[in-house]
């Protein structure tokens, strides 16, 4: 929670990009105590983080992304666990246009498979990138001369403003 309250006071003093890092969520096992534990913190701070920059004023210039690298497997595992799952996550954006309480896309009844309006991480790139004033296509030049572009591929995810 104080990390979210120093990242909204850095918001306040003109910082373009804060990362709040609240790692400790990689339950191979136990995932429910696990959970238990985590869970109250994540919500008290997310959910502060977000009222607080609504009451000031901020939303409409800040995106807000939670996420994680990964998602995790449908089904627990023998230690009571899930564990690492390309195939589906869950990601949540909030404000900077994003329309609140939009849910995009779908997996089967398991959780496991994405079964409707896919998101690639280079989507979820690219509209950071675009949220951030960056054009992602844009091509850079390393310090030896060598052209780099910022992103090969990914779209806009305009769902999440329209």
């Amino acid at each position: 929670a104080n990390n979210c309250l120093l990242a909204r006071r850095l918001v306040e003093r003109g910082v373009t990009f804060v990362t709040v890092n609240f790692g400790g969520w990689d339950h191979h096992s136990k995932i429910w105590e696990g959970l238990e534990k985590k869970l109250p913190d994540f919500d008290q701070g997310f959910s502060a983080l977000v009222t607080d920059m609504h009451d000031r004023g901020l939303m409409d210039d800040v995106l807000v992304v939670a996420m994680g690298e990964f998602g995790r497997t449908p089904k627990i595992n023998k230690d009571a666990g899930r564990d690492h799952w390309a195939p589906a996550a869950s990601l949540l954006f909030a404000g900077a246009g994003v329309v609140p309480g939009r849910v995009l896309g779908a997996t089967d009844k398991e959780g496991g498979q994405v079964v409707d309006s896919p998101i690639r991480p280079a989507d979820v790139a690219c509209t950071i990138y675009r949220t951030l004033g960056i054009d992602p296509q844009k091509q850079l030049q390393t310090p030896d001369g060598r052209p780099v572009q910022i992103l090969d591929e990914g779209q806009v995810i305009e769902e999440l403003f329209a």
